[in-house]
């Protein structure tokens, strides 16, 4: 019996050895090579068109555009875009703040000799300083000046410029119900520097106003409800002001209510009259035209105007 335990335990390992033997000749087979998939990706290859600006133009060459939140120029109708270097709410800032769109009417001047930008930084409301920006040059450098300090809530903002060298800004502010101030400001340095002139003492709201030269300008006022043109002048450069007369024939009593800035016009000053906000006067657009011969103290009818002929 031992025997046979015995030999069947050789056997078993004999064929243990064996076996060991035999799976270390045979050839290691390897396995085949997966090559991982790339997730598929979709690619545009249609190249990155820049975005289009789109333009808000005052001429056939010249404007403007507020895309993007920022301020472009440009005088070759859209070809080129200039940046102006000015935040865009600086623009809007104050009582009246436009409706961002488009500039505040009147608070920019975009010319091929002259672009100038009048803005408010504003630490608080009632605490804003007047700046206006500008260049010479089509936008290759720019100049910054300040036109006044401490101002409350402006509304009314105008900037405009007789020649090279004069220069006028008009702005109210302060506003309460139908009550404001409003301020004149003259520069006689082509914009780098600006002085205030005495003040009218008029404290209704301000429609309009301008200078014709550097000694006669004007301030209209009425905004709310006119029923007669209320119409300043001055032709001392704003030492003085006085209230001119605008003989307004019967027919067109309450009709032709507010005045909007004279001009000059041949050898006399020159002014449209509207008829404000609420006009229905064939239609609300019709004006009248008033004719000057005393440097603005008076004013005469001479005809009524349509609206194509008065933005002549």
């Amino acid at each position: 019996m031992k025997k046979f335990v015995i030999t069947i335990s050789l056997v078993m390992v004999i064929g243990l050895l064996l076996g060991i033997f035999f799976y270390n000749q045979t050839p290691n087979q390897a396995l085949p090579d997966i090559d991982p998939q790339p997730e598929e990706q979709s690619i545009d290859e249609t190249p990155t068109q820049p975005e289009q600006i789109q333009g808000i133009y005052l001429n056939e060459q010249i404007g403007y555009s507020l895309q993007n939140d920022r301020l472009q120029i440009t005088f070759d109708k859209g070809k080129n875009w200039i940046t102006v270097p000015i935040e865009k709410d600086q623009l809007f800032a104050g009582e009246y703040n436009g409706n961002k769109q488009e500039l505040i009417d009147h608070s920019y001047l975009l010319t091929e000799n002259r672009t100038a930008f009048l803005y408010a930084e504003e630490p608080s409301w009632d605490n804003e300083t007047i700046r206006i920006l500008f260049t010479l040059d089509q936008g290759k450098t720019w100049m910054n000046s300040v036109v006044t300090e401490h101002y409350m809530g402006v509304r009314f903002r105008k900037v405009g410029f007789v020649d090279d060298q004069f220069g006028y800004i008009i702005i109210s502010g302060g506003r309460t119900m139908s009550q404001e101030g409003s301020n004149v400001f003259l520069t006689f340095a082509g914009g780098q520097s600006w002085q205030e002139t005495n003040n009218s003492g008029v404290s209704r709201l301000i429609a309009d106003g301008g200078f014709v030269d550097a000694k006669i300008g004007f301030l209209s006022f009425g905004t709310i409800n006119p029923e007669a043109p209320e119409l300043y002048v001055t032709q001392d450069g704003g030492n003085t002001w006085k209230q001119a007369t605008v003989n307004i024939p019967s027919e067109y009593d309450k009709i032709f209510v507010q005045s909007e800035t004279p001009f000059i016009e041949d050898d006399h000053l020159a002014v449209f009259v509207n008829q404000g906000p609420n006009g229905d006067y064939k239609g609300g657009l019709v004006k009248g035209k008033f004719i000057s011969t005393d440097k603005g103290n008076t004013w005469a009818f001479s005809m009524e105007v349509s609206p194509d002929e008065a933005n002549k």
